[in-house]
C-alpha cells in the first residue's frame, strides 16, 4: 500500500446520485488527493444541472492531484450514449464496469492507496446480458480473492456477513463449517492488522430465531455454527455464540464485542442502517486491497434533483484514508496473519 498515493473513487451508475455525490463531495476542500473515474462530460452536465461551479482536470498518473475546494481530478471512462439523470441505459452499463475494473488496476498496482465505490444499478448491468451479483463479489474476481466478506460500520457498531446477496431460502445451504471458519478468520485478521485492534471480539448470529431454541426451531446452529466457534477459538480467536439475532443488537449486549457476525444480509444490515443510515459505510474484508462503499443504492428519482445526501459518501471517504494509511503501516506479518 502506498498511502500517499491517491484515492480512487468510482462514480457508479451514470444515471444514478453518484454522480451528484462525487461532485458534492468536490465542494469542499479534502485532507486527501482524490481521483474520480466517470465519464468527464456526464459529470459537467450534472454539475450544471445542479448548479455546482466545478473545475474538472484531467487525471495524469504520477502528476499532483488537486484536493482544493471546487476542483475535482477526473480519470475519464467514456460512456456509450450521454446519460439523463433517472433513466437507465443498456448501452451505458458496460461503463460502469469498466470503472470499477480500471480502479483496481490502479490499486494492485499502488497507483491508488484505496477504492471508494458509489453505488451501481445491478438490475441494468443483468439487463444488458453481463452477469453481476454485486460490487463486493465482482471486486473479489477481479482481485483473484476466494471469500470477500461485507463489513458494514455505522460509529462504533459493526456487523459482518457469512452469506451476501442470496435469496433467503438458498442461506442454509450456503452454511457450512469450513466456509465459516475462514470468514471468522478474515475478519479477525483485517481488523488487527488494517483497523489495528489488538484483540478481536466476534459475536456470533444464530440462523434460527432464537438460535435454534436447542435444535427445535432448526439445526443449523448444532451441525454447523457452534462446530465452526470451537475451531475458531481452539485457532486462538475471540469468538462468542451463537446468540439469538433480536437480543444480539441490544446496546447493553453487543458493547461487549467489536464485530457482529450476521448469518445473512437482511439479518444483520436492518439493524445496523436503522442507526446509521445515510452515514454508514461499506468495507468488504478479504481483499489485497481497501475499498469502501456507501450504504445505499442509485436513488434514480433524486438524481439531479440537487437532494441527495453525500454523507455515506464522506465517511467511506474519510475510513478509506484511515485505513489506506494503516494498511501502508502495517508489516507484511501483520497482513498475512
Amino acid at each position: 500500500m502506498n498511502a500517499a498515493a491517491p484515492i480512487a473513487l468510482t462514480a457508479g451508475e451514470s444515471a444514478g446520485i453518484g454522480p451528484d455525490l462525487c461532485l458534492a463531495l468536490a465542494t469542499t476542500a479534502r485532507d486527501y488527493p482524490l481521483v474520480c473515474l466517470a465519464d468527464r462530460d456526464n459529470l459537467a452536465a450534472r454539475a450544471q444541472q445542479l448548479g455546482f461551479k466545478i473545475s474538472l482536470s484531467d487525471y495524469r498518473r504520477g502528476q499532483p492531484v488537486t484536493s482544493a475546494a471546487g476542483q475535482l481530478c477526473v480519470l475519464h471512462l467514456p460512456l456509450a450514449v450521454p446519460a439523463i439523470a433517472g433513466r437507465l441505459e443498456l448501452r451505458n452499463a458496460r461503463q460502469v464496469l469498466q470503472l470499477i475494473e480500471r480502479a483496481v488496476q490502479g490499486c494492485r498496482e499502488r497507483e491508488f492507496s484505496a477504492l471508494v465505490t458509489a453505488p451501481v444499478q445491478k438490475s441494468v448491468i443483468n439487463d444488458a446480458g453481463i452477469p453481476f451479483s454485486g460490487h463486493t463479489e465482482y471486486l473479489a474476481a477481479l482481485c483473484g480473492s476466494p471469500l470477500p466478506v461485507m463489513l458494514l460500520v455505522a460509529g462504533e457498531l459493526k456487523v459482518a456477513l457469512a452469506t451476501t446477496h442470496l435469496p433467503l431460502r438458498a442461506v442454509p445451504d450456503a452454511l457450512n463449517i469450513e466456509g465459516l471458519l475462514a470468514v471468522l478468520t478474515i475478519i479477525d485478521r483485517d481488523l488487527r492488522s488494517v483497523w489495528g485492534l489488538p484483540r478481536v471480539r466476534i459475536a456470533v448470529c444464530g440462523l434460527n430465531p432464537h438460535a435454534g431454541e436447542g435444535g427445535h426451531l432448526g439445526r443449523e446452529e448444532q451441525q454447523v455454527i457452534e462446530p465452526a466457534l470451537a475451531r475458531a477459538r481452539a485457532a486462538g480467536l475471540d469468538v462468542h455464540g451463537p446468540y439469538p439475532a433480536d437480543t444480539l443488537f441490544v446496546p447493553q449486549h453487543r458493547a461487549h464485542y467489536d464485530v457482529v457476525l450476521a448469518m445473512y444480509h437482511d439479518q444483520g444490515l436492518p439493524v445496523l442502517k436503522a442507526s446509521g443510515f445515510g452515514n454508514a459505510v461499506n468495507v468488504t474484508l478479504g481483499l489485497p486491497i481497501v475499498r469502501t462503499s456507501v450504504d445505499h443504492g442509485t436513488a434514480l428519482d433524486l438524481a439531479g434533483s440537487g437532494r441527495a445526501d453525500a454523507g455515506s459518501l464522506r465517511a467511506a471517504v474519510a475510513l478509506a484514508a484511515q485505513l489506506a494509511q494503516r494498511a501502508a503501516q502495517a508489516s507484511p506479518a501483520q497482513r498475512a496473519s
